[in-house]
């Protein structure tokens, strides 16, 4: 509204609007993304994700990465379904918000190895680093660093921040999937349409362009550098 019209709403106006509608026995609050709910830490879920082996912590990374100010550093991530039925394999690029999604049937580190070479082939040439947490689903980082040419990093167990960009985003695509879904019966097709969803959202954090403008803008700059 304030790029197309130079009229803006302030966010605070619309909660408060959302919150007495709520009061009022209205069901506005329902839309909301955490549906007004506290925040869930993973930390009380993992107590224990066991070691990786050859593992590079975030401390060792580059700290240009930090800065968000080139594409192709990339924080990948699972998302499982209910019942541990199927998963999705997350991957974000820290500075256009651009990701990408794939349903696999399982979090084995050999499917989610495959899935993940797959994934990041296409944009290999100007991929960088990949950050994960210390999920055993990533134990064969080694093989997709090799097979992508790049280097991979692990952020400090329960240091959820250090991905936070990841959390945020899975917490996007949950809105579309939400905890009680079962990732075996959503389709290929289904998952595309999420992904170009949400790579096709203005984000104020880049001034209300969408990431999959400024993804490919900065892509076709640095291919043809």
């Amino acid at each position: 509204m304030k790029l197309d019209t130079g009229i803006s709403v302030v966010h605070e106006t619309i909660y408060r609007y959302i919150y007495t509608n709520k009061k009022n026995g209205g069901k506005l609050y329902k839309y909301l993304r955490h549906k007004n709910k506290k925040y869930h830490h993973r930390s009380n879920d993992y107590q224990d994700r066991g070691t990786i082996i050859d593992r590079v912590m975030i401390d060792k990374r580059p700290k240009v990465v930090e800065k968000k100010n080139r594409i192709g550093d990339l924080e990948i991530d699972t998302v499982i379904g209910k019942n541990h039925k199927g998963a999705l394999v997350t991957v974000v690029d820290r500075k256009s918000k651009f990701v990408l999604i794939k349903n696999v049937p399982s979090k084995e580190a050999s499917v989610v190895t495959e899935a993940l070479i797959e994934m990041i082939q296409p944009i290999k040439a100007i991929t960088k680093t990949i950050t994960s947490d210390n999920g055993k689903e990533f134990a064969y980082h080694k093989q997709v660093s090799a097979a992508l040419n790049t280097n991979f990093y692990f952020a400090n167990p329960y240091h959820s921040w250090e991905r936070g960009l990841n959390e945020h985003t899975n917490g996007l695509i949950r809105q579309y999937l939400p905890k009680k879904s079962e990732f075996l019966n959503v389709s290929k097709e289904e998952i595309i349409i999420i992904q170009n969803r949400l790579n096709h959202r203005p984000r104020k954090v880049l001034n209300y362009k969408t990431p999959y403008e400024v993804f490919f803008n900065e892509m076709s700059k640095k291919l043809a550098s």
